[in-house]
């Protein structure tokens, strides 16, 4: 047999093995609490798989990845990681730099990544706090001295699974 035809189906095999491969289709599904974040005025879901806090890891019920903290790039570097504005005490949903849109294979949104960088953002007056639906809202209260932001090191897995186009990843019930 000609090594050609021996060598197609491994090279096929191992260009689809993460892509679209479904193990025990119809029998087999996965359930992931979902969240809902802020991006531009408009909600949006996701999920988190994994977070490079092992604090946070626990109580999130997620994987401790500390490698995602690798990803945190010099001063001065482009990065791969968007940021995620967290609120210090929850006290409203989280606020995401950027979206896919739409979700999918047709994502037109180039800064979109998957992988966060924390902000913490904190009150200075919590009883004069409102909620926030954008970074340019966020950025605007800063700006006023009504919150500051704590960049932090901790990196996020949180792929968005519905965005603000409303149209789910396949397979999202």
């Amino acid at each position: 047999m000609p090594m050609r035809f021996i060598c197609l189906p491994v090279v096929f095999l191992l260009l689809t093995g993460c892509a679209g491969t479904r193990f025990d289709e119809g029998h087999s599904e996965t359930v992931l609490p979902l969240n809902r974040a802020w991006v531009d005025g408009q909600q949006v879901e996701y999920i988190t798989t994994d977070i490079s806090d092992l604090t946070m890891a626990k109580a999130l019920g997620v994987n401790y990845v500390p490698r995602l903290a690798e990803a945190v790039p010099a001063p001065g570097q482009r990065s791969l990681l968007e940021r995620v504005y967290k609120f210090a005490h929850n006290e409203q949903i989280s606020i995401f730099q950027s979206a896919p849109s739409p979700t999918g294979g047709d994502n037109k949104e180039k800064n979109y990544s998957p992988l966060w960088r924390m902000v913490m953002v904190q009150w200075h007056q919590p009883e004069r706090r409102r909620e926030l639906t954008s970074e340019e809202a966020l950025l605007a209260a800063e700006e006023k001295g009504e919150i500051s932001l704590s960049i932090t090191r901790i990196v996020v897995n949180c792929p968005i699974t519905r965005s603000v186009d409303r149209l789910p990843l396949q397979g999202v019930r």
